[in-house]
């Protein structure tokens, strides 16, 4: 399981994504930067400071 933290990236976002790859977490992050911070275009350095933050986490 991985985990991803919004904060991590854009502080003072509380929003967290978890999924069993990280594909499907980057794919929530997309959505997510479209619909709450009115990203239209992800640039690649962002892309690249999100993979660097997603952790492995315990499987619950």
């Amino acid at each position: 399981m991985k985990q991803f933290c919004c904060g991590d990236v854009v502080p003072g976002c509380k929003a967290r994504f978890q999924g069993a790859s990280e594909e499907e977490i980057l794919g929530q992050v997309a959505k997510h930067a479209r619909e709450d911070h009115g990203m239209t275009d992800i640039p690649a350095s962002l892309v690249a400071q999100v993979r660097s933050n997603i952790q492995n986490i315990p499987a619950a």
